[in-house]
């Protein structure tokens, strides 16, 4: 079994998801009393997010390039940055090391394309709905990805910061992303990607009658699967 090195932090609740996910799956795959082995490097999301803000993803890149390689000198066989945001960096990251580091967006694409489907709506922070790093890389895979209006994005994104990230779970923030789900169906999506980590602590799976693509679920589950490859 190789050793994940999560960096995780990003918010801690969802890397707690992770760290719930890894030891399950690896239970339920080699039974007994087995768990994951996993190293983790959780940041402090306040100077991650006040990167993000200044717009300094270089320190940013910097900081978590530092926290990937802390992990690999530990022992660590492949990186998982837990969080998609912060994918925008993984550039940075990776010049950093000599161990690979497991995208979040290709693991979702490879989900999405098993489903057969064309066309998925995608939900995050502003900096993943608007920007290219988790969208083109999904959309490399042949997939059209579509995103909320500008204004459904800004409360969507602010829904995230100032109540998810927080350990705060509103009934009426998780109706508003229903209804904002159900606008991307109307203009054609077979899919939602829930492009952030802690979407999936509010909206499940149950809430609307089309599949949900939980990138933290999905990246963790493909992190056991690499752990558990035979070389």
């Amino acid at each position: 079994m190789k050793t994940i090195g999560l960096i995780g932090g990003m918010s801690w609740e969802s890397s707690a998801l992770y760290y719930r996910i890894f030891n399950e799956e690896v239970k339920v795959r080699l039974g007994g009393l087995h768990s994951a082995k996993c190293l983790m490097y959780s940041v402090d999301f306040d100077e991650i997010a006040r990167f993000q803000v200044n717009g300094d993803w270089e320190g940013a890149g910097e900081l978590l390039g530092n926290a990937a390689q802390g992990l690999e000198r530990a022992g660590a066989d492949f990186i998982v940055i837990g969080a998609n945001t912060m994918h925008k960096v993984i550039a940075s990251v990776e010049a950093k090391l000599s161990i690979p580091v497991l995208h979040i967006a290709d693991a979702t694409a490879n989900q999405i394309q098993q489903a057969n489907f064309q066309t998925v709506g995608l939900l995050g922070t502003m900096y993943t709905m608007e920007q290219d790093f988790v969208k083109s890389r999904v959309e490399s895979h042949g997939i059209k990805v579509i995103v909320p209006e500008k204004e459904e994005r800004e409360a969507v994104h602010r829904v995230i910061y100032e109540e998810l990230c927080r350990g705060e779970f509103k009934e009426s923030s998780k109706q508003y992303y229903i209804d904002v789900m159900k606008q991307l169906i109307e203009d054609g999506a077979e899919g939602i990607i829930l492009g952030c980590t802690e979407i999936g602590l509010l909206v499940k799976a149950d809430d609307i009658d089309i599949p949900l693509f939980d990138t933290a679920i999905i990246h963790a589950l493909e992190s056991v699967k690499m752990a558990l490859e035979v070389e």
